[in-house]
């Protein structure tokens, strides 16, 4: 039903199961409570100065109603965007900062002046050069402007053009789509795959084709946004379970077999279990071997979302499932996409061909979105090759692999609190304090690093955090000189909060 269809029992890979282990060091106490104090102050001086601005004495750069709306419901709550006025706007020069330079390990980035606390900035002409890049996804290095797979793409432009203009139902259904869609299944080693061309609505647009009305989804309280917004517009009855926990999640199936849907007590006609691979703000890996067990035990569906996982885990790149010696047939909807690994753009979701099938006939996104651009599926078609049949494919994975474990390691042993599997390309290290969080994403910057800070509300409250995502392309001098700086910065800021 809605594409599902139940693999014959499957024999696990030959390599053995990873022991499961992750660090999540409890907020200290008083780091807390100077946080909530911190909120406190600045929501405070917000509600003052939102005062001051509604009596004229500053002036309001925020959206406003224009003056000839009268009788018009307001179009901008200005409740609703108090954080934007009051504190993100004093950071804004930590966030957005224009690259003008193609992701790879080292970029450029172009200056700007802020003014008028943060409402508006100017370019000043000058480019910041010689930055490391410790925030993008490219994990793999395939994010470059020479090499095999930019000639690859240079030459796709040359014989598809830029783009497709068509869906893939229409006339935008290439040679070269099918090409990918083949070669990933192989690489995935299952039966079909179907491509769509952005990785955010892969899993917002086909959720909603696997389940409906009637069925429930038991979703990780930490999904990315693009699975909780395919959650809402399924329709589906939708359970949240505890992070990575399992006794939770087992305890939520049971509930939800035992007592059946609401009002009505009907048994559910499908459960949908949701998770991802490597979680990109915990930098945590899924217990997959323990959800799989739960999978079978209780008959539900297991969604795999691989976007960080795919090419970053595993011996040779294949994901989640490698890295634990489970074959990928054991999970009912593998997806993924290429925008991080591959150095490109796009998702993919693969698994039995009826579900791929189904897929195709109903996904808005494959019906009525425009096809991948060419030069991005040759682009991913370069990547993959290299990937699963060179040298040097190997050898970009085993150095993302040493990499993660040298920064990783070098940030504990500096006395900072980091998140999350030490096999993780994510390295996310608590700073707690939203007000060091800008000075220190200012401070790296001025010593030619540029990372991503992140915090409330896409964190909790008292969980703000610096994330670095670490690549194969850089080297074990990048590492430690961002060591050596961040231990610096560590210092001046007072957040080496490890026991």
């Amino acid at each position: 039903e809605n594409g599902f269809k139940r693999p014959a029992k499957l024999q696990q890979m030959d390599s053995p199961l990873k022991q499961f282990q992750e660090d999540f060091e409890p907020t200290p106490l008083y780091m807390a409570i100077i946080t909530y104090i911190n909120y406190g102050v600045i929501t405070l001086f917000g509600f003052l100065r939102d005062f001051l601005r509604k009596h004229g004495f500053e002036k309001n750069h925020a959206s406003a109603e224009a003056g000839d709306m009268d009788g018009f419901v307001s179009l901008y709550a200005s409740f609703e965007n108090f954080y934007t006025r009051n504190i993100y706007n004093r950071l804004h020069d930590v966030f957005n900062r224009p690259i003008c330079s193609a992701p790879g390990p080292v970029i450029k980035i172009m200056e700007r002046e802020f003014s008028q606390s943060g409402w508006s900035y100017k370019f000043t002409g000058k480019v910041l050069d010689g930055i490391v890049n410790l925030g993008s996804y490219n994990y793999l290095g395939f994010a470059e402007n020479s090499g095999v797979c930019a000639e690859a793409s240079i030459k796709a432009i040359q014989q598809y053009g830029n783009g497709v203009c068509s869906s893939r139902c229409e006339v935008g259904n290439l040679d070269i789509h099918a090409e990918l869609e083949e070669k990933m299944a192989r690489y995935l080693d299952v039966d079909a795959c179907v491509t769509f061309g952005m990785g955010f609505a892969t899993n917002s647009m086909n959720i909603p084709c696997l389940v409906g009305k009637g069925c429930l989804i038991l979703s990780d309280e930490l999904n990315h946004a693009s699975l909780v917004l395919g959650c809402r517009l399924s329709g589906a009855n939708v359970t949240i379970f505890k992070h990575n926990d399992m006794k939770d999640l087992e305890l939520k199936l049971r509930n939800a077999i035992v007592n059946g849907q609401p009002r009505g007590y009907r048994p559910w006609r499908k459960i949908l279990i949701i998770v991802e691979g490597v979680y990109s703000m915990e930098g945590s890996i899924i217990n997959l071997p323990e959800v799989l067990k739960l999978k079978k035990k209780y008959k539900a569906y297991v969604f795999l979302d691989e976007a960080h996982s795919i090419g970053a885990l595993g011996a040779t790149g294949r994901g989640v499932t490698e890295y634990f010696g489970i074959h990928p047939k054991e999970v009912d909807v593998m997806m993924g996409t290429f925008t991080k690994s591959f150095g490109a753009a796009g998702g993919y979701i693969a698994g039995t061909k009826s579900l791929v099938e189904h897929l195709r006939a109903k996904s808005h996104s494959a019906c009525y979105a425009t096809s991948m651009a060419p030069p991005v599926c040759r682009q991913i078609l370069s990547s993959l090759e290299v990937i699963s049949a060179t040298e040097e494919g190997k050898r970009r994975i085993q150095k993302l692999a040493s990499n993660c474990k040298m920064f990783r390691q070098g940030l504990k042993k500096l006395g900072f609190i980091v998140y999350g599997n030490d096999d993780s390309p994510v390295v996310p290290a608590l700073i707690y304090s939203p007000c060091k969080v800008g000075a220190f994403s200012r401070e790296m910057l001025s010593r030619g690093f540029g990372v991503v800070v992140v915090g409330f509300p896409a964190t909790p409250i008292v969980e703000a955090r610096v994330r670095f995502c670490i690549s194969a392309a850089l080297t074990e001098k990048n590492l430690q000189d961002a060591l050596d700086a961040i231990s610096s910065i560590g210092d001046i800021l007072q957040i080496k909060y490890k026991k």
